[in-house]
């Protein structure tokens, strides 16, 4: 099988290497409109080659689009005018309500496969790829009922050759979801790291006591802009549902707090102790 990745960064440079393994994939052909991620990409061996996007696909089996989500609703309708009835095509993004819309009615809708891979690290660029990263994480499947059954089934194989863990959900539901367990972690570890970085100018030796607690919880504020800023637009809306609740959670603490309620303060931190049955 042939494979085509565009956009050879984090996610996509991962992927290279993921398929590798897979013993499914004789030919990795990169695309990226970053002339030097292309280079480096090659460089680290993440691809066999590359290539112009428009060359690439008339002879790729699988188009793999790791871009940002906001590139997606301008390329996917591209790049499915472009295709054959015996190929495919996936996306990887965190977003999907608004990528499936935009291609919704389209004569080759079938040969797109709506994926996002559950997982990621806050850095970017080819050499932030990782061996190993999607190996026992989650990968969902959305609207599976509007892809084709052999679009759908030769991406599954792929994934669950990766060690992925398959799931299958409603594109808008996805987006909800994502809301909670993801996009709104990163509004918090931004806020964190912009609070401690402003208090940090009156005491300049506060990361002094800055320990492993701290590190985790901010390790997503090192994420990229040019990824993220496009996930909340497209998600705004559930975003600032999840948003609005965390910040009731956040006010609910402080109250508990000027009121010396130390007792509900326990309780509620019971409660979020819950969270073992999910996340060990």
């Amino acid at each position: 099988m042939t494979i085509n990745i565009i956009g050879l960064g984090l996610i996509g440079g991962s992927l290279g290497l993921a398929l590798r393994k897979t013993g499914q994939v004789t030919r990795l052909i990169g695309s990226d409109k970053n002339p030097q991620h292309a280079a480096r990409a090659l460089e680290l061996g993440l691809v066999d080659e590359i290539m112009e996007t428009e060359k690439a696909i008339q002879v790729s089996d699988l188009i793999a689009t790791c871009v940002p989500v906001n590139s997606l609703s301008r390329l996917l309708p591209q790049l499915l005018e472009q295709i054959k009835d015996n190929q495919t095509i996936i996306d990887v993004g965190s977003t999907k309500g608004p990528v499936v819309d935009a291609i919704a009615g389209h004569p080759m809708r079938s040969r797109f496969v709506a994926t996002h891979p559950m997982a990621g690290t806050e850095y970017s660029g080819p050499d932030a790829a990782v061996d190993g990263l999607f190996e026992g994480k989650g990968c969902v499947f959305c609207d599976t009922q509007d892809s084709a059954p052999d679009a759908l089934e030769t991406v599954q194989q792929l994934f669950h050759a990766m060690g992925m863990r398959l799931t299958e959900m409603e594109s808008h539901n996805h987006d909800l979801h994502v809301a909670y367990v993801s996009h709104i972690s990163h509004i918090a570890s931004f806020a964190l790291a912009l609070t401690v970085l402003e208090k940090e100018k009156a005491e300049e030796r506060i990361f002094e006591l800055a320990g492993g607690g701290f590190s985790s919880t901010v390790r997503l504020a090192k994420s990229s802009p040019d990824t993220w800023i496009p996930i909340f637009e497209q998600n705004r809306d559930n975003v600032l549902d999840v948003l609005d609740e965390f910040i009731n959670t956040v006010s609910r603490f402080r109250t508990l707090l000027i009121k010396r309620d130390f007792d509900t303060f326990s309780e509620l931190i019971g409660k979020a102790n819950d969270i073992r049955r999910i996340i060990k």
